[in-house]
């Protein structure tokens, strides 16, 4: 009776994400019931999405931990864990796809969107460089580091050789701050400075540099931390 039980309740509630086309009306322990229907073929996934949801805080919490972290939760198996933490790179994925992944990098705001693509979501914090070209095409991106950009110092060579390799005219760095704010600290623009006047001694432009937090961005130039006509001082 109990497994008809749970049957009758798993269609009622996929039933429901066709009919109403997503999550919008779905509270948060029953969007995580209803992901681990696909995990947990048999049981009762209720309690397990409440436990989720008690042990990282918010739904947010849950979807960002790291499948190690997630195991620490009775109930919660491999299979569960990797299903979990393949929603936000997912969507992540999504995200590049929706926006494509452009030819051109036209202004700030398709920078910041772009850096978002990258970004958006990742556990451990790192940091890219943009190449691009006269036109502000882009020729290609490489992630330089993951770690704290405080230690910027201890990579530019790195940073450099990738703008040359790409024989880029400017760049557009990015990094983020998981589970933090994207405003950066002055580490973040003393470290930019010292990139900015690296790269202007080959001829190189640095753009802006931008700073994921989840879903929020911060323009170095939109906000005056750095200027990149720099090149002409």
């Amino acid at each position: 009776m109990a497994e008809s039980m749970h049957a009758g309740h798993r269609e009622k509630m996929r039933n429901r994400f066709i009919r109403e086309k997503g999550f919008e009306n779905f509270e948060d322990h029953q969007i995580l019931e209803l992901l681990l229907f696909y995990a947990n073929t048999r049981s009762d996934t209720n309690p397990l999405a409440h436990e989720l949801l008690n042990t990282f805080g918010s739904l947010k919490g849950v979807l960002e931990a790291r499948p190690e972290q997630l195991m620490t939760v009775k109930g919660i198996g491999e299979q569960q864990a990797v299903l979990l933490s393949m929603v936000v790179p997912l969507t992540r994925v999504w995200h590049r796809c929706a926006m494509g992944d452009p030819e051109k990098i036209g202004n700030s705001r398709e920078a910041e969107n772009y850096c978002l693509s990258i970004l958006a979501g990742e556990r451990t914090e790192r940091f890219y460089v943009i190449s691009l070209n006269a036109k502000c095409h882009v020729l290609g991106r490489r992630k330089i580091s993951e770690g704290s950009l405080s230690e910027v110092s201890a990579y530019p060579r790195m940073v450099m050789e990738t703008a040359l390799n790409y024989n880029a005219h400017s760049v557009l760095l990015c990094h983020n701050h998981p589970g933090g704010t994207c405003a950066p600290s002055p580490e973040d623009i003393s470290s930019t400075i010292q990139l900015q006047r690296l790269l202007n001694g080959v001829g190189i432009l640095v753009l802006d540099h931008i700073i994921v937090a989840g879903d929020r961005t911060y323009s170095m130039i939109q906000h005056g931390d750095i200027d990149y006509r720099i090149k002409g001082r």
